[in-house]
């Protein structure tokens, strides 16, 4: 009724919910990428034969979410950048890494 695994050194357990307990956005998985090739990777991967979702959410085929999220997101102490940024990834589906820079330089 339980596995445990580990991702990235991080340790999980995971429990056999039956019919009552399903995934659910309440649970996602956060996925940090470095560059626009490692965003579309699991991007692609994870997303195969599962649902894609707004800025950055992704359901795989089991209905999990992720979000698969570029580096370049992580908090800026410039809140008009961070504000910019995340003005253009609110109108996305897979994040543009290239699009994210740009807004970001741009405020």
């Amino acid at each position: 009724m339980t596995v445990s695994f580990e991702l990235d050194g991080q340790p999980f357990l995971a429990l056999n919910g039956g019919p009552d307990f399903t995934f659910n956005e309440a649970i996602p998985l956060l996925v940090d990428c470095e560059d626009q090739s490692e965003v579309d990777y699991f991007w692609d991967t994870l997303g195969e034969g599962g649902e894609p979702g707004p800025c950055g959410w992704i359901k795989d085929k089991y209905g999990l979410s992720w979000q698969i999220v570029p580096t370049v997101l992580i908090a800026d102490p410039n809140a008009e950048k961070g504000q910019a940024a995340m003005k253009t990834m609110l109108s996305m589906g897979k994040l543009d890494v290239g699009k994210l820079k740009r807004a970001h330089a741009a405020a």
